[in-house]
């Protein structure tokens, strides 16, 4: 590969990623607009000592699923760019989708057996949902994985 095709790639993997991280911020600053999701406006109030919002289950799980989806799709792709290994985009999505559908079975459960006062753990839950948090773990693990490994 001459020096050319490599500052190229580099600058397509650069740009790709610049983009991964716009649409990670459009999500995040227009998340009011995109979803159904009470709990936005809950967790900014006084919410420690009080009851939940009337919530639409079904619809909220839906809009937290799709967020999620649109969080892996993003993350997959910075993952790519970042590494351009197939194994760890394969490993990051068999990851992605079972932290997935254990958390949205734990949201699902704190949010049907809430107790007053308990809002730490359904607003944990859901933000490890809702953001991009794994993105924020793995990358760090990938990069000491493949430090690791090159020894």
């Amino acid at each position: 590969m001459d020096m050319h095709n490599y500052a190229m790639s580099k600058f397509g993997r650069v740009t790709i990623g610049f983009l991964c991280f716009l649409g990670f911020a459009f999500v995040r600053f227009r998340e009011s607009e995109l979803f159904y999701d009470p709990f936005l406006s809950f967790f900014k109030g006084y919410y420690q000592q009080s009851t939940l919002p009337k919530l639409d289950m079904v619809k909220l799980m839906l809009h937290i699923g799709w967020r999620y989806a649109i969080h892996l799709v993003l993350s997959l792709v910075l993952l790519w760019v970042v590494f351009l290994e197939k194994g760890i985009v394969k490993f990051a999505l068999l990851l992605y989708v079972i932290v997935f559908l254990v958390l949205l079975s734990v949201l699902t459960y704190l949010i049907h057996s809430f107790e007053i006062g308990a809002t730490a753990s359904i607003f944990y839950t859901r933000r490890f949902l809702i953001q991009p948090l794994l993105l924020c773990i793995l990358l760090p693990a990938f990069f000491y994985y493949r430090k690791v490994n090159s020894k």
